[in-house]
């Protein structure tokens, strides 16, 4: 697998990224010390986080909910404190 010196990898990014995608995969170090191994994404991967719902059934929101507060609202625009 082919490790790049990091300055080497901000310089040629482009071209290492090129290369990751096509499936070969590389190491990024530092003072010769491997720091991250670039892979690319499987296809499945992208974009395939489920994040409506994930909370449901935790909590419900009231029916008046687009309602909730709007005496106190009112009152701060108008001006009055009670």
């Amino acid at each position: 697998m082919l490790t790049v010196n990091i300055h080497d990898a901000k310089t040629q990014l482009s071209r290492l990224v090129e290369q990751a995608a096509r499936g070969e995969s590389f190491i990024i170090a530092k003072a010769g010390k491997p720091k991250v191994k670039v892979v690319p994404l499987d296809a499945a991967d992208v974009g395939t986080a489920n994040r409506l719902g994930f909370m449901a059934g935790e909590f419900s929101v009231p029916a008046d909910f687009d309602q909730m507060g709007a005496d106190e609202v009112e009152n701060l625009f108008a001006g009055r404190t009670e």
